[in-house]
C-alpha cells in the first residue's frame, strides 16, 4: 500500500465509521427506547405488553429447517414479493415452544 492519498485514508476512516454506526445501532436504538419506556412508567423490557418475542424465531414460532446458519436470498426476496411456497421447509422453534414469544421476565416477578 504505497503511494496512499490523502483522500483514500479519509475514505477508509469514513467507511470505518460507517460500519461501526451499522453494528452500534440495534443496542442504541434498544437502549434508547428502553430509556424512553421507563421515562413514561412503561415496563423497560416490553413495554408493558407482557410479552417479549423469542430471539430465535423472531416472534413467528417457526425457523427455517437448515437452522440459523442457513441464508437463502432469494426465498426471502420470493417470500416478501408474496409467494406463498418457497420450498424451505420450516420446523417449529424449539426455544419459544412455537409460540414466537415469552412472559416478560420484568413484568413476571411484579405479579
Amino acid at each position: 500500500m504505497e503511494n496512499i492519498t490523502a483522500s483514500e485514508i479519509a475514505g477508509f476512516g469514513v467507511g470505518t465509521l460507517l460500519l461501526c454506526a451499522t453494528i452500534a445501532a440495534p443496542r442504541v436504538d434498544s437502549f434508547i427506547s428502553a430509556s424512553q419506556r421507563s421515562s413514561l412508567g412503561m415496563c423497560r423490557k416490553c413495554g408493558d405488553l407482557k410479552i417479549i418475542a423469542c430471539s430465535t424465531c423472531r416472534g413467528v414460532g417457526s425457523v427455517k429447517e437448515g437452522g440459523l446458519i442457513r441464508f437463502s436470498f432469494m426465498d426471502d426476496l420470493y417470500q416478501l414479493l408474496g409467494g406463498d411456497e418457497t420450498g424451505v421447509k420450516t420446523i417449529p422453534c424449539t426455544k419459544c415452544g412455537a409460540k414466537g414469544h415469552f412472559r416478560c421476565p420484568n413484568c413476571s416477578k411484579a405479579q
